[in-house]
């Protein structure tokens, strides 16, 4: 098999009869009858090979003439290196099973192998990558793609990055915001503030320390705002967004072992896998998928729901305005950037109609990467992923049909404005909205 592989590119059962009886050949003097060293050694080493094949019957007379017409390769072949992560993978999951059928497609499998080394090429920084495609319909994996060169010691190439653990930065605030919606708490055109406040000693701040005041929803989550995903997830209650992600088939690794508000922001253990999932149900609607990259491996008949279709249709209407990169346009793809703390992984997660694409970039050691941000430095590479992935993007589907379509002054008066659970709602007094408290003006 490693010599059909060599010499012909090919599997055994797909060799001809010539090229068979070359390789019958090559073991009994390998060095003096190398092709590509000899052809006219290994041309008759093989052509005796044939002679007796007709002469005890195996061959006809007249098949071994054409066979010996066929010329002898002249240069041994790499060995084929598709995906090396994901078939170390396999082989470990089922190491005595002889052939190992998987979901992914080998065209685009290239495609973004060739997108990941270009991504880090250059840099001496010892940046690496990690990218994934599924569908998110069928939950099939048709792409992954571990690092940027499975041989590429310096960068540590040989990791399967697509399952390192890491902080996902910013990119759970679409499924506090989903769940926020889902139980009620919100909507996109509700007002929240984002003003400096203290969680019982927490004081987040946005990543440019300004705040915005009060704001809608959908701005807030567009502009990844920390202050008003905070506020969510303590009227969700932090488990709350641990449960999700399990829901949608990720395993959390939360540090102490209890999740705290924190986590809205990245203070917890996730893999890209983990991410492509989360979002993957996302874009499903809302129900988990069954992400799986082998074909023979029994599926999972049902899967629960991580939001529901209106709280999932309205998050990917609100990450369809995110901002594109310069350059890129990227229309129809919602999506969602990340940084973790310290500049140790930039994050990119889209997904449109039909596919959802990841992408991680970072150290494998998980040093810090200075200057490394997801919407520059990782968003670029998932759209050019997208492009490569396909011609059309697959619209978002239309919202269902009790999908709650209204400016905030025509809101239930509980969703105009978010407060705290236990907060009373006094319509009977005004309340300063602008500037927030904190703010520093200038005179």
């Amino acid at each position: 098999r490693a010599a059909a592989f060599a010499w012909f590119g090919k599997p055994p059962l797909r060799l001809t009869v010539a090229e068979a009886a070359l390789l019958v050949a090559l073991p009994q003097s390998p060095e003096a009858r190398r092709p590509d060293r000899d052809p006219n050694a290994a041309r008759a080493a093989r052509d005796r090979v044939l002679t007796r094949l007709a002469d005890d019957g195996a061959i006809t007379a007249d098949a071994a003439r054409a066979a010996m017409t066929e010329s002898v390769p002249t240069a041994r072949r790499d060995f084929p290196a598709f995906a090396p992560h994901i078939a170390d993978r396999a082989r470990r999951a089922a190491p005595l099973l002889g052939q190992h059928l998987l979901t992914l497609d080998a065209g685009l499998q290239g495609r973004l192998e060739a997108l990941a080394a270009s991504a880090v090429s250059g840099r001496t920084d010892s940046l690496q990558i990690a990218v994934m495609v599924a569908d998110h319909h069928s939950g099939e994996v048709l792409a992954s793609v571990g690092s940027a060169g499975f041989g590429d010691d310096t960068r540590g190439g040989f990791v399967d990055l697509t399952l390192a653990v890491r902080s996902p930065g910013s990119t759970l605030k679409p499924l506090v915001y989903g769940l926020a919606f889902d139980r009620g708490l919100a909507h996109p055109e509700t007002l929240i503030a984002d003003r400096p406040s203290d969680f019982e000693g927490y004081r987040p701040q946005n990543f440019d320390g300004l705040f915005r005041g009060e704001l809608r929803v959908r701005e807030a989550l567009q502009m990844s705002l920390n202050v008003p995903v905070v506020s969510l997830t303590q009227a969700l209650g932090p488990q709350q967004l641990v449960a999700g992600l399990q829901r949608a088939g990720a395993d959390p690794q939360i540090p102490g072992g209890r999740p705290g508000l924190a986590v809205a922001l990245g203070g917890v253990g996730l893999t890209l896998e983990d991410l492509m999932r989360l979002y993957a149900a996302i874009g499903n609607s809302g129900q988990a998928v069954d992400l799986h990259w082998r074909i023979d491996a029994a599926r999972i008949a049902s899967q629960p729901r991580v939001m529901n279709d209106v709280a999932a249709w309205q998050v990917a209407d609100i990450l369809l305005g995110v901002p594109r990169p310069i350059g890129v346009s990227g229309a129809g793809i919602a999506y969602k950037t990340g940084t973790s703390y310290g500049h140790r992984d930039a994050w990119a997660i889209g997904f449109d109609g039909r596919h959802v694409v990841g992408v991680w970039m970072g150290r494998a050691d998980g040093t810090p990467v200075p200057g490394a941000f997801g919407g520059e430095l990782a968003a670029p590479v998932m759209f050019e992923a997208f492009e490569r992935l396909k011609t059309r993007i697959d619209p978002i589907p239309p919202p269902p049909p009790a999908t709650l379509l209204l400016p905030t002054a025509q809101l239930p008066l509980p969703l105009q404005r978010f407060r705290p659970p236990g907060v009373a709602v006094d319509t009977t007094r005004p309340e300063i909205a602008f500037p927030p408290l904190g703010a520093v003006l200038e005179g």
